[in-house]
């Protein structure tokens, strides 16, 4: 098993980052997908029509820890996202563990391509 270690920095409040990263409707703005999230301990989550699914098991403003998969995968990697307002600018910060093997290059390329680059894209739009 593999770890992805990433920060992104995206000119937009932590607020809005982290509405981004939660809230349904938002994530389908930058997905272009339908999407679901249920925001308590253990409330299960859905992206990509549920290509991505998970359960969230540590929820606030500053920190999201989900149970994170491909819906191919066996089993559950682990990923946390640490939000940090700097100045006009949020960083987010990615551990990505328990990465398969066979995946950790799609899922690192992925983390950009199609998480990241999009909502960094929709934020910084002022959308």
């Amino acid at each position: 098993m593999q770890e992805i270690h990433k920060t992104y920095s995206i000119a937009a409040s932590q607020a809005k980052v982290y509405a981004a990263l939660t809230e349904p409707t938002q994530i389908e703005r930058w997905t272009g997908a339908p999407a679901s999230m249920d925001l308590t301990v253990g409330g299960a989550f859905s992206f990509w029509n549920g290509d991505i699914l998970g359960i969230n098991r540590f929820v606030s403003p500053d920190r999201l820890e989900q149970d994170w998969k491909v819906a191919a995968w066996d089993a559950y990697s682990v990923c946390v996202l640490v939000l940090r307002e700097v100045g006009a600018q949020t960083e987010v910060e990615l551990f990505h563990r328990q990465v398969p093997e066979s995946a950790i290059a799609s899922i690192r390329q992925g983390w950009d391509e199609y998480y990241f680059g999009p909502l960094k894209a929709l934020l910084e739009a002022g959308e």
